[in-house]
């Protein structure tokens, strides 16, 4: 699954993926940036 790195100012792939839930029940995916930068990235919706 891809997600938005600020840092880097591109798409990239999600290392350490782990499934959340928001507070509204939303699903979402949160991990870091696998270019090697560690920013946390994260991508609400269904995981792929």
């Amino acid at each position: 699954m891809e997600a938005y790195c600020v840092k880097c100012r591109q798409k990239v792939t999600i290392d350490n993926a782990e499934q959340v839930t928001l507070k509204n029940g939303r699903p979402a995916t949160k991990g870091t940036c696998s270019t090697g930068c560690g920013t946390n990235v994260f991508r609400i919706g269904k995981s792929s």
